[in-house]
């Protein structure tokens, strides 16, 4: 079992172009995208976080329960789900501004427990900054971590949210001995600043550095680095392709009896070369269609 910790919104998608382009809901949020991805490529997943009573939050828990997702571990609230409002650039980058006072997901609670069987928990993105949720899952983080878990982290950075970037920074360094694996964009990681060596020598067993059309680059506590080759791909826009890579990632370590941290490091050149191989496959077929669309299993094997 994978149990993927964090937000669950709604992304407001502009079917135009201008400020007043009419826009279309679609389902997102970063841990809630790799939750999908999971059940889509076969893994058993189940997602741990704070919906909504709201139609927002139905349809939501809707596509998890479509994708095989177990949502025992998800809390329910009469709060409003939370908006992100989605700008797609030229090149079919996407930003985002937030709407997310007195959401739902920010009032997560530390659960009692993880679901029998969990072998690796992936946390990240707004989930991990909006408080009182922030404290709550980084407390989990740090608990699933003690338990010998091995746990996955994507800060996938939205600066927006972040009132104060030098206690966001110092705060991400103390997660590091709690994190197994760390994934990040290169953009992340400049905002972060900081390098994987000196990130790897706090704590994590390997860092994953993407690089949107590059690549992807890992590097290992052993002192390994592997590199691949992004896929070409006619890009609609690159939403969740981030999130599928973190799929991608935990799926394919699953696969190779490697969710922990010393299988990280024992995977090799070639292991790693074809992890790294499969989760650029599955980005590249996120970004050919529009929105959040990780590839299902089948595809990935056509």
């Amino acid at each position: 079992m994978i149990v993927v910790a964090g937000e669950a919104l709604i992304d407001l998608v502009p079917q135009g172009t201008g400020a007043l382009a009419a826009l279309r809901p679609a389902l997102g949020g970063g841990p809630y995208n790799t939750a999908v991805a999971l059940g889509r490529l076969g893994s058993p997943t189940a997602f741990c976080s704070r919906v909504s009573y709201d139609a927002f939050g139905e349809a939501l828990l809707d596509r998890l329960r479509e994708t095989g997702v177990d949502i025992a571990p998800v809390q329910r609230g009469t709060e409003p789900t939370t908006l992100a409002v989605a700008s797609v650039g030229a090149d079919g980058s996407a930003a985002y501004s937030f709407y997310v006072d007195g959401t739902a997901d920010r009032l997560f609670t530390v659960p009692a427990d993880l679901p029998s069987g969990t072998r690796a928990a992936s946390f990240g993105t707004c989930s991990l900054v909006l408080e009182p949720g922030a404290s709550a899952y980084e407390g989990l983080l740090r608990e699933t971590a003690a338990r010998g878990v091995l746990t996955a982290l994507d800060p996938n950075i939205r600066a927006g949210l972040i009132p104060d970037p030098d206690a966001y920074r110092a705060r991400f360094k103390s997660w590091l001995p709690s994190v197994s694996l760390l994934k990040l964009s290169e953009e992340d990681a400049a905002w972060l600043g900081g390098t994987p060596r000196e990130w790897l020598a706090s704590g994590p067993a390997a860092v994953v550095v993407t690089r949107g059309g590059a690549g992807l680059t890992a590097f290992t506590r052993d002192g390994g680095e592997y590199a691949v080759p992004g896929e070409r791909v006619e890009v609609v826009d690159t939403i969740g392709a981030g999130d599928t890579v973190n799929a991608a990632l935990l799926h394919g370590l699953a696969a190779r009896d490697a969710l922990d941290p010393d299988g990280l490091v024992a995977l090799g050149p070639e292991g790693w070369t074809g992890l790294l191989g499969f989760a650029a496959r599955a980005a590249a077929l996120t970004c050919s269609r529009a929105g959040a669309e990780p590839p299902y299993a089948h595809e990935m094997t056509a």
